[in-house]
């Protein structure tokens, strides 16, 4: 690209200059297929600042030093140099500015968005391994770190959240005024907070017509006008945000180091190829989805880099090492204003020992695997003290201890910083979730044997909007008075996501041969007819690291039926079945699990109940270990098990009834079959199993209108 090219890649996800009006439309083109915001309206930002001649001479000047800057870097990596492995810390600050409503957002969806940008800068998230496989190994960990200021501008020490009531939090028009608002009126100190010193982001309810963050790229500002705005349901994954915007602030400080959209300097993607200056990011047209399908417009001989951060697909995961590179040139630029930002002086002006804050890079783990803890509290400390009741080691002093834990359960973090005389401390309460296993097949839960709340080392719950989660409901079940409740009816927040996952299962010892399902009960309705929720089935056998979805039900194939008041089932007839099939020997491994996923849309609560994970076809009915059948219906046994020629079959009925007994093999072929004129009490019958071949057989047994199912070998 030449030198005016590069020019024209100015400021992202922007309104004109601060103080000039937005557009107050909608460009369809720059929105990710689904949405009606914009993720970038660039190209009305460079029009403005080119007309200003002083303006354009600096940028020539500025990209004048960024390409010998990116010279020496490139060769920098391949020598010896010290600037390899160098850490950036920038000290961040986030301004709330708000009136009264949910744009007032909690302090736990900033540091969630914290926690993701330094997963997403440092390689951390764990989907980074799952780019398409021209990519893998070109992703880069850019070390570069964000931790919150802890001194305000005056020295006083604060959170590193600020917070503004005023009414133009949702004038979008001007960015100046929100600007204005927060300078002069926030809670913490009224005045600049420079850019140079801190990155300063802006959380809005509006930031422009459907607009959903914008910066500018570098240029010499001192003022705290060089900072990024942020509409707050685009920022972290909880609270009024999802997992699917929570990477829009990772891609705008893409644009704040410097980086441009991968098709170029406009904001339209898809409309003509375009190149971003970066050598490792191919020519490519942009994409507002994950197209990986469609991914060699450009050049048939090229994949394209959809996945990239800096595109506006919805499966972006990762920097490549150019992009690396251009960040770290944009922050040792002297004329781009990020200079002194990460600066040891910097640093120590901002950031005495006030606080700590603990970091994990995972939190839900199985057992005998390892977590890396880290202090992401903007401070001086020295030394720290890390204590991890249930870890090895319970303790250290490293900076960023490894920990294993063997045991399921909850385990509680505390860490204590130190600098000199002065120490600080964070806990982080049953932090540390830990999956129990099981070692059998079939397994079966009816969640009768719960209280309310659920037992925190068996199922794991992810509630991400914060309020509210799968809970044990007792008034309403298949075939009892309990089961699992989503209260979904009052949610409002689109596009959040609830999980309920199982707690680890061993199918390693199933043979390849052999069919699993998985069958579980649900009652579900829609608050009104355009409700459109989906429930997700998926399984892992990496502990959670990568999920695999087996089974989706959306819209109206969850349900076509409308409740306006809160949903909750009577009736046998008010709850579906369904069966997974496609459980395949790939999953067979020692470390399985299985979660539902429901995606809320306003709709209505959903009820999960019988959740049976079984060998074999699909069965209407439970299928149950002995042991679990033995206690539902008395006296039940089956044996010899193995089976060498005959099985006597051992019940008990409470009275007078006719029981069918079904043999069957593992496809549901039936073997054999047998009515019984069973008589009140115990009860035996004894089966030839000689004319069956070797292997693995299930015992149905029907009485009435129930039936059990347990499992036999016949050597």
């Amino acid at each position: 690209m030449n030198k005016l090219n590069i020019l024209f890649i100015v400021i992202s996800i922007s309104s004109t200059i601060l103080g000039q009006n937005v557009s107050n439309t909608i460009n369809p083109k720059n929105c990710r297929e689904g949405e009606k915001v914009e993720y970038c309206q660039t190209h009305i930002k460079m029009q403005e600042l080119l007309k200003d001649p002083i303006r354009l001479q600096e940028y020539i000047n500025y990209n004048t030093e960024q390409e010998n800057l990116i010279y020496n870097l490139e060769h920098q990596k391949k020598g010896n140099s010290s600037e390899k492995n160098v850490i950036y810390k920038i000290p961040i600050v986030f301004h709330v500015l708000h009136n009264g409503g949910n744009e007032n957002i909690s302090d736990a969806q900033i540091l969630d968005q914290l926690a993701i940008l330094n997963r997403d800068f440092r390689k951390l998230n764990s989907d980074v391994n799952e780019v398409v496989s021209q990519f893998q190994g070109k992703q880069a960990d850019v070390e570069i770190e964000f931790v919150l200021a802890n001194r305000d501008p005056s020295g006083k020490t604060f959170s590193g959240i600020t917070r503004t009531e005023n009414a133009v939090t949702s004038d979008g028009s001007s960015g100046y005024l929100q600007y204005n608002a927060i300078a002069n009126e926030n809670n913490v100190y009224q005045g600049d907070w420079p850019g140079n010193n801190y990155l300063n982001v802006f959380i809005c309810a509006n930031v422009g017509t459907g607009v959903a963050g914008y910066t500018r790229k570098p240029y010499y500002d001192e003022t705290m006008q060089n900072g990024i705005w942020m509409m707050h349901n685009y920022v972290g994954s909880i609270g009024t945000s999802s997992i699917g915007t929570s990477r829009v602030l990772t891609h705008e400080i893409g644009h704040w180091l410097n980086l441009a959209h991968p098709w170029g300097d406009n904001n339209d993607p898809g409309v003509t190829c375009g190149d971003d200056g970066v050598s490792d990011t191919p020519i490519t047209k942009g994409y507002t989805s994950c197209n990986l399908s469609n991914s060699t417009i450009c050049d048939a001989a090229i994949t394209e880099n959809i996945e990239n951060y800096m595109d506006y697909s919805y499966c972006n995961k990762m920097f490549t090492e150019g992009q690396k590179t251009k960040m770290k040139a944009a922050l040792n630029s002297s004329t781009g204003g990020r200079k002194y930002i990460w600066s040891t002086t910097n640093l120590n002006t901002v950031a005495p020992l006030t606080s700590a804050n603990i970091f994990s890079n995972k939190t839900i783990i199985c057992a005998g695997e390892q977590i890396n803890l880290k202090d992401y509290a903007f401070s001086q400390a020295n030394s720290w003290s890390w204590t991890s009741t249930g870890g090895t080691p319970s303790s250290s002093n490293l900076q960023n201890p490894t920990i294993t834990y063997n045991t399921p359960g909850y385990y509680t973090v505390n860490l204590t910083a130190s600098l000199k005389s002065s120490s600080v401390n964070d806990t982080k309460t049953q932090y540390i979730q830990v999956v129990p296993s099981s070692n059998f097949l079939p397994y079966y839960e009816n969640f009768q044997y719960y209280n309310k709340l659920f037992d925190i080392n068996s199922w794991n719950r992810y509630d991400q909007g914060g309020n509210r989660a799968f809970e044990i409901f007792d008034g309403a079940g298949f075939s009892d008075n309990k089961c699992v409740k989503l209260s979904n009816f009052d949610e409002t927040t689109k596009s959040t996501i609830d999980e309920l996952g199982s707690h680890i299962l061993d199918l390693s010892k199933i043979s390849s041969s052999q069919a699993i399902t998985l069958s579980f009960k649900y009652s579900y309705r829609k608050k009104i007819a355009a409700n459109s929720e989906t429930l997700k089935i998926l399984v892992t056998t990496d502990c959670g690291k990568t999920w695999q979805i087996r089974k989706t039900i959306t819209n109206n194939y969850l349900s076509d039926q409308v409740s306006t008041s809160s949903w909750q089932p009577s009736f046998p007839s008010d709850w579906t079945t369904v069966h997974v099939t496609n459980i395949l020997s790939q999953f067979y491994k020692s470390d399985f699990q299985f979660k539902f996923q429901f995606t809320a849309s306003g709709g209505n609560n959903l009820y999960l109940d019988d959740i049976n994970l079984y060998e074999g076809p699909s069965s209407n009915s439970i299928v149950l270990g002995i042991n679990e059948v033995s206690n539902t219906l008395n006296e039940l046994s089956i044996y010899p098990n193995p089976s060498e020629g005959e099985l006597n079959v051992h019940f008990s009925v409470p009275s007078n009834n006719e029981v069918f007994i079904k043999i069957q093999d593992l496809v549901g072929k039936t073997e054999q079959f047998q009515t019984i004129k069973a008589i009140e009490g115990s009860n035996m019958v004894l089966l030839n199993t000689q004319a069956l071949s070797s292997g693995i057989y299930f015992l149905n047994l029907q009485i009435g209108n129930t039936s059990k199912i347990v499992r036999f070998n016949v050597k």
